[in-house]
């Protein structure tokens, strides 16, 4: 290698050294940006095609960009319920939007992947982060909450109708015995009233539900215990208060066949003390087994037909038991309710968002509901690496990339919080000391060559 040589290869290491501090500058400048990925420089040496190992000659150096994307930053809270972060690997799907020669806007078709989770609604209540890049997924139907669309996700301020109830969720445990008023003479067993009224339904007597009349009630209320009481909606919303009662009207009795059975009935009216309301059965004899298994039902819901209180018609509700029904002994002689919940609800207004673990952003509504509006859209890449950068912090699909996969396998979507940039000062300014060493030594041997190159010509004169 003679000195001209030298000096291209001087010239090729200050060009490299010069790539890596450009790199390194901008990992420094973007060291607050939101979900900033830093860019590493790697070399490679060029070497000279030489045909003996003997004579190998040195070469240049070429210096290119190592891209961190599968490196994650920093989490910190930010208080914004619109923020997010990615914990783990993944990409946030956004898209830009564009505006014609006449003034109209629209989204382009093609989707950017960004770690920037810094989003917030716009005037018209699209989802847009720090840098312009609206986020996508699909949306969901509040009131079926089936998916209705995919795009640009747009959280709307619309009153969500009203609901009404079509079904109760209840789990519980009634007890062995239980404690009702006139438990010492009847063991809270129900038999038929004093004017020969009997409302009871068992698996032999083949009825199918009745009334007890408001004259009969507070014989019904001594000889039961109290059952679900929760508040359910008609379809205008209106708020209706169901109060009921569990009754033992039968026991097991190994000689007979008997099963212990119970029957549920519900209130006709709001208030319930004493001969104030009538009561209906809902027309199911629920029957156990000596080990407190519920034998029937055999299904999971029993309907509740005609629902009626003060007069307030709500429909046919179904009586979801497939959490669990038992019998089992209890000090208490009391039902213990496991769970019980209705999915209805009046109309309401949108008070606020919050983002969950698996990607759906809910709407907290005036009502108390809790509505799922929207899923966010993750893509995932074999090589993240592979993804080519695009201006304020969107990366593009490439070959080396591989196609997008969508959703978020391992990782969880991180509310209110934002992704830091993962470029650590300390580290930057080490690798930067680095560099300017190396470049000035590359500016040494350019200095060299030239005194060399100086010698020899004053060797001719």
């Amino acid at each position: 290698m003679d000195v001209f040589s030298a000096l291209q290869t001087a010239v090729s290491g200050l060009k490299a050294q010069s790539f890596s501090l450009s790199n390194i500058s901008g990992n420094i400048a973007n060291s607050q940006t939101t979900g900033y990925k830093r860019i590493d420089t790697g070399f490679v040496d060029m070497l000279v095609d030489s045909s003996s190992a003997k004579t190998q000659t040195a070469g240049s150096v070429a210096a290119f960009s190592e891209l961190t994307n599968s490196v994650q930053g920093n989490k910190v809270s930010t208080g914004v319920s619109t923020n997010m972060a990615l914990d783990g690997q993944g990409f946030f799907v956004v898209r830009k939007k564009t505006t014609d020669t006449g003034g109209g806007e629209s989204f382009s078709s093609a989707n950017l992947y960004t770690r920037r989770g810094d989003f917030a609604a716009d005037k018209d209540g699209y989802l847009v982060n720090g840098a312009g890049a609206y986020l996508v997924g699909a949306s969901l139907d509040p009131v079926t909450g089936q998916t209705n669309g995919t795009g640009p996700i747009r959280i709307s301020n619309a009153i969500i109708p009203a609901k009404p109830t079509t079904a109760i969720t209840y789990s519980a445990n009634l007890p062995k015995t239980p404690a009702t008023t006139n438990v010492a003479s009847t063991n809270g067993l129900l038999s038929a009233f004093s004017d020969g009224s009997d409302a009871r339904v068992t698996p032999t007597n083949g009825r199918t539900g009745g009334t007890v009349s408001q004259a009969n009630a507070q014989s019904l209320i001594d000889n039961s215990i109290a059952g679900p009481a929760l508040t359910v909606y008609t379809a205008s919303g209106a708020p209706v208060s169901v109060q009921s009662r569990w009754a033992k009207v039968a026991a097991a009795d190994t000689a007979t066949g008997t099963s212990d059975t119970w029957n549920l009935f519900t209130a006709d009216k709001t208030s319930v003390t004493g001969n104030q309301t009538s009561w209906t059965n809902i027309g199911q004899a629920f029957t156990f087994s000596l080990s407190g298994q519920m034998t029937a039902p055999t299904g999971s819901t029993v309907p509740i037909n005609n629902l009626t209180v003060d007069g307030v018609n709500v429909g046919t509700v179904g009586l979801d038991l497939s959490g669990g029904l038992t019998q089992y002994a209890a000090a208490s002689g009391a039902v213990t309710t496991n769970d019980l919940k209705q999915n209805g609800y009046a109309s309401g207004s949108l008070n606020s968002v919050e983002v969950g673990e698996n990607g759906i952003i809910s709407g907290k509504y005036s009502n108390g509901s809790v509505i799922g509006l929207a899923r966010i859209e993750v893509a995932q890449f074999v090589n993240p690496d592979g993804l080519k950068p695009d201006s304020l912090g969107n990366y593009q699909q490439t070959v080396a990339s591989g196609e997008a996969i969508s959703g978020l396998k391992d990782s969880t979507v991180v509310g209110a919080n934002l992704e830091q940039s993962n470029t650590d000062i300390a580290a930057e300014f080490s690798k930067m000391i680095v560099t300017q060493q190396a470049y000035s030594a590359n500016t040494r041997v350019m200095s060299t060559a030239q005194t060399m190159i100086s010698d020899l010509l004053n060797v001719i004169r």
